[in-house]
């Protein structure tokens, strides 16, 4: 135990905090994503839509080369992934009953394109990885001003627009593109999926948006704890603690359910 806490007293701050604000802003618009999500029964729309966002931000480093400006990339990248947002807009409209395989071929052809422009990079290995693990710890806070500026945005438009198909996808997309670029696909993903997840059972929605927000936010200081303590990747251990305390609290929400018979 005392070697856990020198160990912590010599963590770098620096990485560690805005590293945890910038989970804190994926968590902020994921949670409420999260749950719409599994209520409409699309699961892998943000691994669709995040692959499909890294493709556009890719492109363009291609055309521009690595001094490509930030406002191009993020163009890039948020401007493809509304066109596959509306294309899956246009095809739940016309059969919903297929939404989900219709998904699933996107993320393909947008992961195997990614694989296919990265062959003759040399660096194109670690590009990937970037993409998919993410680089939360170097997260700089001029990149989190400006995140956390297009966060707040969101946030008030996903209160206006909330059950309008179009709005949902449209601000799903760029959700999605802001938060990769903070956390990478894996971790985007897991902080969308496994804590509405793991309170999919309560009934009360305020209680539910709440309990959501806390396996989110215990997830992240858990993986970001562990990934300074053990010197272990980041992005993909958060992914491992957000899993337990999903599965943590899906013991406890059920327990406490069966002991109220």
């Amino acid at each position: 135990m005392n070697a856990w806490l020198v160990a912590l007293t010599e963590v770098s701050w620096s990485i560690i905090v805005p590293a945890f604000c910038a989970g804190l802003l994926v968590i902020a618009t994921h949670v409420p994503l999260g749950m719409q999500v599994l209520q409409r029964g699309i699961i892998f729309i943000d691994l669709a839509i995040a692959q499909v966002a890294g493709l556009g931000a890719y492109l363009v480093i291609r055309l521009y080369g690595e001094a490509a400006s930030v406002l191009w990339v993020q163009a890039g990248a948020v401007g493809l992934a509304l066109v596959a947002a509306w294309f899956l807009v246009a095809t739940e409209r016309i059969t919903a009953r297929y939404q989900e395989p219709v998904i699933g071929i996107v993320f393909v052809l947008a992961a195997t394109a990614v694989v296919l422009l990265l062959a003759n990079d040399p660096h194109g290995g670690q590009h990937l990885a970037d993409l998919l693990a993410g680089q939360i710890l170097w997260i700089g806070w001029a990149q989190i001003f400006y995140s956390a500026i297009a966060t707040a945005v969101l946030l008030c438009a996903m209160f206006l627009f909330q059950g309008k198909r179009l709005g949902f996808y449209s601000l799903f997309a760029v959700a999605i593109t802001v938060s990769v670029q903070l956390a990478g696909v894996y971790l985007v993903f897991a902080t969308l999926i496994i804590p509405a997840l793991a309170t999919a059972k309560l009934q009360a929605r305020r209680m539910r948006l709440w309990a959501t927000y806390l396996v989110a936010v215990v997830g992240y200081v858990l993986g970001l704890a562990g990934s300074a303590l053990f010197d272990l990747p980041t992005g993909p251990l958060i992914v491992w603690s957000l899993a337990l305390v999903g599965v943590a609290t899906l013991l406890i929400l059920r327990r406490k359910r069966h002991s109220q018979f």
